[in-house]
């Protein structure tokens, strides 16, 4: 029903816009209705459809727009040829692959979602799409576009790693948007990822995150730590919060502002005694103390601002990196039984990214809950 409400709103502002396309679903398919060119005399303009290969759901209805906007283009610049958009490509005439990657950018950046966070936007090409598209180009050669290149370019990634979960989501999306079908075993290889085994078990502690920040000499970029280590920041969100709420009188919640990398939301210190240890009261009216480092979206993207703060903990010689007391700030509230809901929401990514990065610790607590509740009934 949802669905159904959305084509009619599109269409309706299609028409009222003066589009002479419209937008149908037949089945679980979406396809382009409207005045097309005749297939055997172009000459000749008819009602037709024309099949969009799009799965009748609330991405492929964002994709169908998309491609509407580019059907209607050709047919202004009387460019539109039918077997441009054969959704049944025959494996004579593959897509091309850089054009095909530059029609995936474009409706990329185009998309309604995207257009509402552009520098977001910005910093998620670059640094979740971007690779492994020049990674998939390195290695097509001459070999056309398929699901068989798009798995062999998934396979140059380390089996489990993050880049290759990352890999297998930005390929799904070129897959979706060329309707070219993927493996049958492209979600198992996909292999989501977690914490290395390695890597969970060298999480520094409490008292070694209380320890690491007597490296930092320069007193801005201790605070930088200190609301890293408190809250659980990405590197570039500590230059993107309201900040006011860390007064002696405030809730000390603070906020993470819509321009970052998942927009907003709100997070709770971790542990609250942090925020007087590690001297961050003070920034609720002095903001200006953090390092002053170039935060001009128009001038720099997250991925930089974010890259100013590794290159940081490089320079002194920290003993953990960002990301480990963003890793240890999570199992900190997994530990004291905050809802994996909640947490993810204050971490700004999804219930599915929680539950696979940190499924170590979650299956233990969960686990000892279970053990304390039956070890109780068999007491009673």
């Amino acid at each position: 029903m949802e669905l159904k409400c959305a084509l009619t709103q599109i269409n309706r502002r299609l028409a009222e816009e003066g589009h002479p396309l419209r937008l149908e679903q037949r089945g679980k398919r979406l396809n382009l209705r409207g005045r097309l060119p005749d297939r055997r005399d172009p000459g000749i303009e008819r009602m037709q459809r024309l099949s969009l290969g799009l799965t009748a759901d609330p991405e492929g209805l964002r994709d169908a727009e998309h491609t509407l906007h580019q059907v209607q283009r050709q047919l202004q610049r009387r460019q539109f040829n039918w077997d441009d958009w054969c959704t049944e490509r025959s494996a004579a005439s593959p897509p091309d692959l850089e054009d095909a990657v530059q029609s995936f950018e474009q409706a990329f950046f185009t998309d309604a979602r995207r257009r509402r966070n552009p520098s977001g936007s910005r910093t998620t090409w670059s640094s979740a799409y971007r690779p492994y598209l020049r990674r998939l180009q390195s290695l097509a050669g001459q070999q056309p576009i398929s699901g068989g290149l798009l798995m062999q370019t998934l396979s140059s990634y380390g089996d489990g790693s993050r880049s290759r979960q990352q890999c297998a989501t930005a390929l799904a999306a070129l897959a979706r948007h060329l309707d070219i079908s993927l493996p049958e075993n492209w979600r198992q290889e996909a292999g989501g990822y977690g914490l290395h085994r390695a890597r969970f078990r060298q999480l520094p502690t409490d008292s070694q995150i209380l320890d690491a920040v007597l490296n930092i000499p320069n007193p801005a970029w201790r605070l930088v730590y200190g609301l890293m280590a408190t809250y659980g920041l990405r590197n570039h969100e500590v230059f993107f919060c309201d900040l006011s709420s860390l007064s002696c009188s405030g809730d000390r919640v603070i906020r993470v502002l819509p321009t970052t990398k998942t927009g907003e939301h709100q997070v709770w210190p971790f542990q609250p005694d942090w925020v007087d240890r590690f001297e961050l009261s003070g920034l609720s009216a002095d903001p200006k103390a953090l390092p002053a480092i170039q935060t001009d979206l128009r001038c720099t993207t997250l991925q930089q601002v974010g890259r100013r703060v590794s290159e940081q903990f490089r320079r002194y010689g920290m003993p953990v990196t960002p990301y480990d007391l963003r890793h240890a700030w999570a199992v900190r509230t997994i530990h004291i039984g905050l809802p994996d809901t909640v947490s993810a929401r204050m971490m700004g990514h999804s219930v599915a990214i929680h539950t696979r990065t940190y499924h170590h610790w979650i299956t233990r607590r969960d686990q000892q809950q279970a053990v304390d509740a039956a070890l109780a009934r068999h007491t009673a």
